[in-house]
């Protein structure tokens, strides 16, 4: 039932629960302190009493005293001579023999006590506070009687104590609940806003706080996330797009070629019609394996880790391709990485496809270690690549103009799938400054020993 509860019923639960416990924890802890201020009090009355009782005694004969009254709110007095007769009482102790007999140690004058008897109605427990007092040659004692203080002082004592709780608990509580539904209402207008923003303008953002504290943190992640799904609905707006119209020409080419043949089936080629279908047929099956590729990159598919030898692995994806232009391998030993061999092969085949598309005659590779990071440099001597179109080529879809004059059938695809693979492995690839062409520059972590 409680998991079904709001927070602010949640928080006003708790808040309740632990001042209903601490205040009754204060007021068990403070009963005691209580109890002894009133028992001290009590005490004082009662020996101011018999005090007043003792003075009048001494200054009066013992054959002529006069009826005790009240005093001091205390009205329960004896007089016990040295026999234990009781020669003088308050009213209420008329008749009644000595409640007590005890007598202060050895020269003492006074003695405190407490104890319980059945002899006076309505008492239960007394505190006596008794005097002794001289007599002619002999000692007689008075003693004041006062009830004592019950350890929970009193029916109306508990019942206030509690009511005073219950009171003091309550009015926490509704302050706390009006708290946290102040607190909480930036976080209902941040929510409402949300759906609102995700049902139907991706562009809008929530309204930070005017405090800098945890609500307006709160809103500034809110926003970082939407400008992120901003991002990525646009990414794939574009990914869409892109890949259908990608996947529309060769289509599109084929459907005009078949057309062609028909209308004159008796004049087509049809060798030249079915190669031509043959290409249009490659390049549409090269679109779709690299969007696989990238949907099991994006989907962050797990594959295979292994130890690789990128140098051997290098030389061996140079040695089975025919070349178009003339390489340069340049390897500084073995450089041990970690990870998916084939995902690295077709990392390299990317590089080299892109490098033998736009070098003019020339591609130098070079494999080596720096520092703790394997380094896979290619270089072709093409006409290189602008600093602000340098991260433009590796965004999906995206071919420059230079390269649309120098191969038309290119997916645009090749370099981000090498750079995701490349991240995937804990790396990066970028392009960086060289004095003709482009330098790509792949750098992984090496493997640890």
């Amino acid at each position: 039932m409680f998991t079904r509860w709001s927070v602010r019923r949640r928080l006003t639960m708790a808040a309740l629960m632990y001042t209903l416990g601490g205040y009754l924890l204060t007021a068990l802890l403070v009963t005691p302190l209580v109890h002894a201020l009133l028992t001290e009090h009590a005490i004082q009355e009662a020996a101011a009493a018999a005090h007043r009782v003792s003075i009048t005694i001494e200054r009066s004969s013992p054959d002529n005293l006069r009826p005790l009254v009240s005093t001091e709110n205390v009205d329960l007095i004896q007089v016990v001579d040295e026999h234990g007769m009781v020669r003088q009482s308050s009213i209420r102790l008329a008749s009644k023999p000595p409640l007590t007999r005890i007598r202060p140690a050895d020269d003492g004058l006074r003695v405190d006590s407490t104890f319980c008897t059945d002899h006076v109605p309505g008492e239960r427990c007394l505190v006596t506070v008794g005097d002794r007092i001289p007599v002619g040659t002999s000692s007689w004692m008075v003693y004041a009687y006062v009830s004592a203080i019950p350890w929970y002082i009193g029916p109306f004592y508990v019942g206030g104590m509690l009511l005073g709780v219950v009171a003091l608990s309550s009015i926490t509580a509704a302050v706390a609940s009006r708290t946290v539904t102040k607190a909480l209402a930036p976080v209902a207008a941040i929510k409402t806003e949300l759906a609102e923003i995700t049902a139907t303008d991706l562009g809008r953002r929530v309204p930070p706080s005017p405090h800098e504290d945890e609500l307006d943190r709160l809103a500034r992640t809110v926003n970082q996330t939407l400008d992120r799904l901003e991002t990525a609905v646009e990414q794939q707006r574009r990914f869409a797009s892109d890949a259908s119209h990608d996947l529309r020409s060769p289509i599109t080419a084929m459907r005009a070629q078949v057309e062609e043949a028909l209308l004159h089936p008796e004049d087509a080629d049809w060798e030249y019609t079915g190669r031509a279908l043959l290409s249009s047929l490659d390049r549409l099956q090269a679109i779709v394996t690299d969007l696989l590729t990238l949907a099991k990159l994006d989907a962050g598919v797990p594959s295979a880790r292994e130890a690789v030898d990128l140098a051997a692995l290098v030389e061996e994806e140079l040695s089975r391709r025919s070349h178009t232009k003339l390489v340069e391998l340049r390897m500084g030993g073995k450089v041990m990485v970690t990870g998916d061999r084939l995902q690295l092969a077709r990392l390299l085949t990317n590089l080299l496809d892109n490098a033998e598309r736009h070098a003019a005659s020339r591609i130098k590779v070079s494999v080596g270690a720096v520092g703790v990071r394997a380094v896979l440099e290619v270089v072709d001597d093409g006409g290189g690549i602008a600093p602000d179109q340098r991260e433009t080529v590796f965004a999906r879809f995206t071919r420059l103009d230079a390269s649309r004059n120098v191969d038309a059938g290119g997916t645009g695809l090749g370099l981000p799938i090498a750079r995701d693979i490349a991240r995937a492995h804990g790396g990066n690839l970028t392009i960086e400054d060289s004095d003709i062409g482009a330098r790509f520059v792949l750098q992984i972590p090496l493997r640890s020993s």
